[in-house]
């Protein structure tokens, strides 16, 4: 039996904020009330991330100026990894690295070769306050590192170079979705 709620299930849907949009290059502010407002926040983006069909989502992504992000992520074997993180950062980001398709909420439909290490931990607190550690090998790495980097005002599209940028951009001004450019 079931002792807590199902994250989200009490949150409701945002949008998402689209690639162009401000709010996704700009670094969030640190959170300093550990209050209801934070816990609803964080069953806000449940909400909307299960919604969307993601893995992970930032509050920068749905307009939250604030650094927290949750998932929902399997790991390369198939272990779910589920939770939130509150003022992360990501202390180790190593192992080998491996270029693997990686898309985004917030360039939705869209998919690009992505570099990333395999190996990532990401420290930092819970709704709470209380301290929380989450490390992560394979797609769960891509993942917590992918989340960071949107709290930092970083999209996957500012890691592609030549190419894979060009044709990324070209497929996100050709989107149902509104663009604005970067």
């Amino acid at each position: 039996m079931r002792n807590r709620p199902i994250p989200g299930s009490s949150g409701r849907v945002r949008a998402v904020r689209r690639f162009g949009d401000p709010v996704l290059h700009t670094p969030c502010q640190p959170v300093t009330a550990f209050d209801g407002a934070l816990a609803e926040l964080v069953e806000d983006l449940f909400a909307t991330m299960y919604a969307a069909d993601g893995v992970g989502l930032a509050a920068n992504q749905i307009g939250v100026d604030a650094r927290v992000f949750v998932y929902d992520c399997p790991d390369d074997e198939e272990v779910r990894h589920l939770g939130h993180v509150v003022n992360p950062r990501l202390v180790e980001a190593d192992g080998v690295t491996v270029r693997g398709p990686e898309g985004c909420l917030s360039l939705a439909g869209l998919e690009a070769g992505t570099e990333r290490y395999d190996h990532a931990v990401v420290e930092g607190t819970d709704v709470t306050g209380a301290p929380v550690r989450v490390a992560g090998t394979g797609f769960f790495a891509r993942c917590l590192q992918h989340e960071c980097d949107h709290l930092d005002g970083t999209v996957y599209a500012d890691h592609l170079t030549g190419l894979r940028r060009t044709r990324l951009l070209r497929r996100a001004r050709r989107a149902p979705w509104e663009w604005r450019p970067a």
